[in-house]
């Protein structure tokens, strides 16, 4: 190990030569010889002085490079152990340390004997750590104060059935003490007091441990079983533990009052597990035939206290990224602060960032993505928090989260050399996730910042907001709180908590094989009893006859009228059901096909007379003692008597089908089945049962592909092999195996003719990009039916976003996208346009009736009223003019709207007393034409437009015009 340049020599040790004599060798190991060149001992890491040495120049404090380097020698060089690199943090979702399921096999004893795994005796790592989800959860802590991470770096030796508790002590206290340096009185060590309950007593053996090496006997300390017994699961491997714990403060004072109580002055930073217990099913403990030790010590509380450090982030594994993060936006430099002394929470933003682009790095390295599940999840999570701090607290550009890769590798690469590997992608894929989430952040905030202003006073964000954030503009649950939280807003959690189980037990009930899916659409005999009894009638399903052979080849069928019978819900018969439930809905009529005699049911929808922007998908259809079952999820509460108006989706392919397709094709790519290829005599291959070949001549002899079951097996007399897989006659080059493949999305499905569909598929890379497109323009439609719920006055505001409805109707139908995305999608944008011009006209005819009061004041029942009135559009100037003549039916009426433009919009009605004398379409006309501009229309209204500069010359064309009819 190299000693720092300028670092003034401690007093000199001796150093033996002789060589490593086995796991038991001390301090004359060669892990205490310089490195060849040097001159002088091995480095001490830490900042104090063994008894007898000469007073020491101002502590050294050592990079973390150095102490992690000097952790893995200790333990291989002077003790014998096998140092492995660090586990990756796979598998996903574990909530446990990783690299200590590594070795489960070894703990359980299930491990084969020949094994590599086998083989080991004493190991030791630094381990790469992510705590973020699961039992284990720092997420929401970090940032807030200077110690929490998601990802750390576990220091950690082991042994499997070689030494145990005398060793693993004396070792520990060894590299604290004589390598690193730390001041013995200091340190604090715990032991399992023992648990009465469980029939144990305390570890005295380990105890004896402690005070044999010179710990004295006020700083070995005993506590019960939550805090000094440590259990990998709720059955298993399990045992004593003794933690080491140092006191920042020191100067001779006595802090064992402090221990495992939470104070940010006396820290644990190591933990030795004695694996001497198995606890069974039943919860009893049973001794394990063979003893284990497992230790972990964090890399960056140790390094804060070799460098003299009271916060993590103050140590030389953050001063890079945080220095980094400074130039790169404009926000003050970090200073360290917590709690209400941070003020606008700009140095939590840093913490968070510095800790986020750490963990970014080290879980995209390994293969993890921010993705919608399991680990994926926690990492969009991660992502998103860290991309929120960067743009609103810290006032960074975009791209700032990926411009910190390089310092992490910089920091990191020399221990994990795969970091350094992969940044060019880890930039990449930090930078695509930003840019989607970015627009959506923004929406959100302003989402939150209307709905606050909204609210009541002391009353809790509502959950429904809440719950649209997070479905549908991907907010993590924790950022929503952290927003809400700077405006001194709390969440309605126990109402959100309902909408997530709510939304759980709907996702459910639509599982395959769900015995709670057929609730909604199956009558049982009593609720067939109450209807009949009811005299409800049965269902007229003869409509569903009423199709026509339209152009184009394509069968046409008519819409049906409908009256709301009845609902079924939950196996009961109900007048009303609220919003957001599913349920069946029992109609007088329908023109759907139910699902019998082996053909699958109609899909469509139906909205209510007079409400076409309130859509109600029929997701399946089911005849059931004569009465047509149509289920649906209410958007709005649906109750008997409502109106409804049918309309079938024509020879469609179902969503559910496409996915179904999609899923077999992965599970297939997942499971890596081997493509089995032979050539084998014709006669023998038609034989094989469940072979697929088409009508075609074949050569002799045949290539036989079979998928995950080999070609002999296949031919076996009688076998079933070929009906459980999919074997075939083709001459085609085919993947050897199907993992190959990595992915599959269908981009589009036509239907030709009945029954016959062109299905286009891609594979690969291709696959994937095409469902980060749909995930995108999930957002986006998402995006727009939360603003479309919003309450909108303005008209503009409306109508720009019934322009982006089209707009996004345009990019999903020309994208490529997972095919039952894109029909979910077209399916949703269909009804966010008729809800946008339902809502642009209602906010014309309001706005019209208005300005017509006004005027109607202003004119009271006048034969002429010419006036000039501001109108967004000419839509809205029309409507102003019906008001008018509807209010006052004898009076004739021109108005003209001058747009900022320079035009001059023109709307006129004549009163049917008039006519035909008196032309609207001649008015308007000698009205635009004096404005240089055109017009037409009908004698009772018509309409055009012109140019402002002839305005004042138009309105006295238009009175002179009417008086000359009149």
């Amino acid at each position: 190990m190299g000693v720092s340049e300028g670092r003034s020599p401690a007093a000199p040790r001796a150093v033996p030569t002789r060589p490593l004599q086995g796991p038991r060798a001390r301090r004359g190991s060669p892990a205490c010889r310089p490195p060849a060149g040097a001159s002088r001992s091995w480095p001490r890491l830490g900042g104090g002085t063994r008894p007898g040495a000469a007073p020491r120049a101002p502590p050294w404090r050592p990079p973390a490079a150095i102490v992690r380097a000097a952790f893995l020698r200790f333990f291989e060089e002077r003790h014998g152990h096998r140092r492995l690199p660090s586990a990756p943090v796979r598998p996903r979702g574990d909530p446990r340390l990783l690299f200590v399921n590594a070795f489960k096999p070894i703990f359980l004893g299930t491990v084969h004997p020949r094994s590599e795994l086998a083989q080991h005796r004493r190991v030791v790592n630094s381990q790469k750590c992510v705590r973020a989800g699961g039992k284990h959860n720092d997420l929401e802590d970090v940032g807030r104060d200077t110690y929490h991470h998601t990802f750390f770096e576990m220091l950690g030796n082991w042994s499997f059935g070689d030494y145990f508790k005398e060793e693993a002590c004396s070792m520990a206290w060894e590299l604290l003490t004589e390598v690193y340096e730390i001041p013995r009185d200091r340190l604090y060590v715990t032991y399992f007091g023992g648990d009465p309950s469980l029939g144990l007593s305390a570890d005295e053996e380990c105890r004896d441990v402690w005070l044999r090496l010179g710990v004295p006997a006020s700083h070995v300390l005993p506590f019960p079983l939550k805090d000094n017994f440590w259990e990998m699961g709720d059955t298993g491997p399990c045992g004593p533990c003794t933690e080491i714990h140092y006191d920042h403060v020191g100067g001779g004072r006595n802090a064992a009052a402090l221990v495992n109580q939470g104070s940010p002055d006396v820290v644990e930073i190591w933990n030795l597990v004695f694996m001497q217990y198995s606890r069974e099913v039943e919860g009893n403990l049973l001794p394990l035939p063979q003893h284990h030790v497992d230790t972990g010590m964090g890399l960056e509380r140790l390094v804060t206290i070799l460098q003299n450090k009271r916060s993590n982030y103050d140590t030389d594994l953050f001063t890079p990224i945080l220095d980094a993060i400074h130039k790169g936006c404009r926000a003050p430099r970090y200073q360290g602060l917590v709690g209400d002394a941070d003020v606008g929470r700009v140095n939590m933003a840093y913490r968070v960032v510095a800790d986020h682009v750490r963990t970014l790095c080290v879980c995209i390295t390994d293969g993890i993505y921010p993705g919608f599940s399991g680990a994926e999840l926690v990492l969009r999570r991660i992502l998103r928090r860290a991309v929120r701090f960067c743009s609103e607290v810290l006032q960074a550009p975009p791209g700032l989260l990926a411009s910190l890769v390089p310092t992490v590798v910089e920091v990191l690469g020399d221990a994990y050399p795969e970091l350094t590997r992969n940044a060019n992608q880890i930039k990449d894929i930090i930078n695509e996730n930003e840019t989607a989430f970015l627009s959506s952040l923004e929406r959100g905030r302003h989402i939150i910042e209307r709905t606050v202003q909204q609210m009541e006073p002391s009353t809790n964000f509502p959950a429904e907001v809440a719950w649209s954030l997070y479905g549908s503009l991907g907010f993590p649950l924790d950022l929503i709180d952290l927003m809400l939280e700077e405006k001194g807003i709390s969440l309605d959690s126990a109402a959100f908590n309902e909408l997530v189980l709510e939304d759980a037990k709907v996702r459910g009930r639509c599982l395959p094989g769900s015995e709670q899916g057929n609730t909604n659409t199956h009558l049982d005999v009593h609720s067939l009893a109450q209807l009949r009894s009811s005299n409800v009638p049965a269902t007229d399903d003869s409509p569903k006859y009423a199709y026509t052979l339209g152009q184009h080849g394509h069968y046409e069928f008519s819409p049906c009228q409908a009256t709301v019978l009845m609902l079924y819900r939950d196996q009961s018969l109900h007048k009303e059901v609220g919003a957001g439930q599913r349920c069946g809905v029992i109609l007088d009529r329908t023109n759907f096909y139910a699902e019998q005699g082996g053909q699958d049911s109609d899909q469509g929808y139906m909205i209510r007379l007079g409400q076409q922007d309130v859509l109600f998908p029929v997701e399946s259809v089911h005849l059931c003692g004569g009465y047509v079952i149509h289920e649906v999820t209410a958007v709005e509460t649906l109750r008997a008597g409502d109106q409804m108006q049918l309309f079938v989706d024509e020879g469609h392919v179902t969503v559910e089908q496409l996915q179904q397709v999609e899923q077999v094709v992965q599970d297939l790519i997942k499971k890596n089945e081997v493509v089995h290829m032979a050539e084998v005599p014709l006669t023998l291959a038609r034989r094989v049962q469940g072979l697929r070949a088409v009508d075609e001549g074949y050569p002799d002899p045949v290539r036989i592909v079979s998928l995950g079951v080999p070609v002999e097996s296949v031919l076996t007399c009688d076998s079933e092999a070929a009906m459980q897989t999919s074997v075939e006659l083709c001459c085609g080059t085919h993947l050897l195996q199907t993992g190959s493949v990595e992915d599959l999305a269908i981009i589009s499905e036509r239907q030709l003719v009945k029954g016959i569909s062109r299905v286009i598929a891609v594979t690969g890379g291709q696959a994937k990009q095409a469902r980060e497109v749909g995930q995108c323009l999930a957002m986006e439609v998402d995006s727009v039916s939360l603003r479309m719920k919003q309450r909108i006055t303005s008209i503009p505001e409306m109508q720009n976003l019934s322009k982006e409805v089209g707009q996004l109707t345009q990019v999903v139908a020309s994208t490529a996208m997972p095919q039952w995305q894109r029909k979910e999608l077209q399916t949703i944008l269909k009804a966010l346009q008729r809800t946008a011009n339902t809502a642009i006209k209602k906010l014309e005819l309001q706005q019209a009736e208005k300005k017509a009061q006004v005027l109607l004041a202003k004119y009271c029942n006048q034969p002429v009223i010419i006036d000039t009135v501001p109108a967004d559009s000419l839509s809205i100037l029309m409507k102003v003019v019906n008001q008018l003549c509807d209010k006052s039916p004898g009076s004739s009426v021109l108005l003209l709207s001058p747009q900022a433009s320079g035009e001059v919009l023109c709307a006129c009605q004549v009163s049917k007393n008039c006519l035909p004398a008196f032309s609207a379409a001649d008015w308007a006309m000698a009205v635009c034409t004096q404005m240089e501009g055109k017009a037409g229309g009908s004698p009772v209204v018509a309409k055009g437009s012109g140019n402002a500069k002839g305005m004042q010359g138009a309105l006295t064309t238009a009175l002179e015009f009417a008086q000359s009819k009149l």
